[in-house]
């Protein structure tokens, strides 16, 4: 074992003199929950929601808490924003009457968003929205709150997401570290522009490639069959996901699972051996859809190996996320195969 301050040198990212750090080549993390309080707060703190409306008066006070965590990693100039945050507002409301002058009631509220995530970024997450008041003024003020407050607090995390997947606080760092462009010199003007124009070819074409696959190999201790009826299954795909599934069972026929997040078709359906499906996340670009396919086998009685082949994965999401691949490997992983085994009794 090599003594501390020894090592192949290979393998060592060295500290440069000038403190660059070349292309981002080594991971660069910048903790980000400070800054994603400042920047929730500028966006929701004492921002009116109505004005006299109804003669109604509601305004979100405060930004009372924002926990959990919040990073982005650069590497190689590629930017993997990651968040998981508990946010609670307060607001204040106020009824008067029809003329405007006595206040008929005035009360306080707050609003949770018990998770905000990556994993979820083009998702509008869950929202509880309560009042100190349960009367019927109250009552009032609260459903308005939810037909004018939700979704406004919806459109500011959604900036808050984009403004995480463009570098959130790592953003300015990032412009200030790109290399300066060197200028060619006359006589090389020509077979530079070509040359440029060749490195635009080449990115064109990487960005249309812009796809991943994902392949993996699980056992299970029960019969292939069960494991197929399980997820060809609604009921059960409710009960192991602990979300709103509706699945068909015909090839040709249409499934949504995760409350709507995944959508698909399938494709080729063989009982216990064969699962060939589309599969779309609703927060991809439009019109891209992957494929799915799992193949069942029975190496040992009582033993099942399904081998799993994704493809056709994008880098990002529509809001520039570039951890689509990963979240998608450990969703299979965590939220599928996992949980299968924990609530079936399949595990080895």
């Amino acid at each position: 074992m090599a003594k501390m301050g020894e090592g192949d040198k290979r393998w060592i990212v060295e500290d440069r003199p000038d403190g660059t750090n070349v292309h981002n080549w080594h991971w660069a993390e910048t903790d980000c929950l400070e800054w994603s309080r400042k920047f929730l707060s500028n966006l929701l703190a004492e921002k009116p929601i109505l004005s006299g409306e109804g003669n109604l008066y509601i305004k979100i006070k405060n930004v009372e808490k924002l926990e959990g965590e919040a990073y982005v990693n650069v590497r190689k100039g590629k930017i993997i924003p990651g968040y998981e945050l508990n946010l609670v507002l307060s607001y204040e409301a106020k009824a008067t009457d029809s003329d405007g002058g006595e206040v008929v009631l005035a009360t306080e509220g707050s609003v949770e968003v018990p998770y905000i995530s990556d994993e979820n970024a083009g998702e509008d997450p869950e929202i509880r929205i309560t009042i100190k008041d349960d009367g019927p003024v109250g009552r009032r003020l609260k459903e308005a709150f939810v037909a004018k407050g939700k979704p406004f607090v919806f459109e500011k995390i959604r900036a808050y997401v984009t403004a995480m997947a463009e570098g959130g606080p790592a953003k300015d760092d990032l412009q200030v570290k790109k290399a300066p462009e060197k200028k060619s010199t006359s006589g090389t003007v020509a077979s530079s522009n070509n040359a440029g124009l060749k490195e635009v070819k080449k990115k064109e074409e990487k960005k249309k490639e812009g796809f991943k696959s994902i392949t993996l190999s699980e056992k299970f201790s029960c019969r292939a069959r069960d494991l197929y009826e399980i997820l060809l299954d609604e009921n059960r795909w409710k009960g192991f996901t602990q979300s709103n599934a509706k699945i068909s069972k015909e090839v040709g026929g249409e499934f949504s699972i995760f409350d709507g997040s995944v959508t698909g078709k399938n494709l080729e359906l063989e009982e216990g051996k064969l699962i060939v499906q589309e599969w779309r996340f609703g927060s991809w670009p439009d019109g891209i859809i992957s494929k799915v396919r799992l193949v069942f086998e029975e190496p040992e009685s009582g033993i099942t190996r399904i081998k799993l082949t994704h493809t056709d994965i994008p880098e990002e999401d529509r809001y520039g996320n570039a951890s689509v691949v990963e979240n998608t490997e450990r969703g299979w992983r965590d939220h599928i195969f996992h949980r299968i085994r924990t609530v079936f009794g399949f595990g080895l």
